[in-house]
């Protein structure tokens, strides 16, 4: 089964400083039709004005991943982190009991761009925690590139959920594949680029959920970056 989430169809906020995309329900964007998917709570895809953002605010039993596609984002949290995370690096938190952070566009000049994903935990009031990784365009070109995993295996983010999060840039012309477990379900996100999943064509903010596929397919018409979720 395929079912195909448009970038046209996703809730828009403008906050004069900010242009916020919403793949499922957030904040003042409710549509019941679309408020998670499996442990997939939010996608949201922002774009930040130089020195804008968001103070310091409280989040509790949630694991949110930041992905930055352009630009410098500066976080600082009450545990004391407080990193400026690039281009290629992604971000974990777990709010878990608790959590206090600030995120900010650290750039005087430049938008910031990224992705801010939030998965369900496996178990409320976790211990709170962040860590930070780089994962390379060598990394993610023409290969799916695990960012994100239930144990932190083959140097992912670890977090507490039984999901797997790949990102991957893909060349025109050569077709990826993923092997999906018949028990499991795959998201996949379209960060640029345009492609073909068993001939449905998908393109910048795209999104598509897949299950009872053996093996997904995907073939670049250009060149395309896309975060895929396998999922419980």
């Amino acid at each position: 089964m395929i079912t195909v989430r448009k970038s046209s169809e996703r809730g828009y906020t403008n906050r004069g400083w900010m242009n916020s995309y919403r793949t499922f329900s957030f904040e003042e964007y409710q549509n019941e039709n679309h408020m998670h998917f499996r442990d997939l709570r939010v996608i949201n895809e922002d774009i930040v004005q130089p020195e804008q953002g968001f103070p310091a605010h409280r989040h509790k039993n949630m694991e949110i991943i930041t992905y930055v596609i352009n630009g410098e984002l500066i976080h600082e949290d009450n545990l004391g982190n407080s990193s400026v995370i690039h281009s290629n690096q992604v971000q974990r938190i777990t709010a878990g009991k608790g959590i206090i952070h600030s995120e900010y566009n650290y750039s005087q000049t430049d938008n910031l761009h990224f992705i801010q994903i939030w998965i369900f935990p496996d178990q409320d009031n976790l211990k709170p925690g962040y860590e930070c990784k780089l994962f390379s365009f060598n990394d993610k070109d023409g290969q799916l590139c695990l960012i994100a995993s239930n144990d932190g295996h083959d140097n992912s983010l670890q977090i507490h959920q039984d999901v797997n999060i790949y990102a991957s840039i893909l060349n025109i012309g050569e077709k990826s594949t993923f092997k999906q477990n018949p028990d499991r379900y795959t998201w996949i996100q379209v960060i640029y680029g345009k492609l073909l999943i068993d001939d449905i064509s998908l393109k910048k903010g795209d999104g598509v959920a897949l299950s009872d596929k053996e093996c997904i397919e995907l073939y670049p018409l250009e060149k395309s970056e896309i975060l895929l979720f396998d999922l419980k």
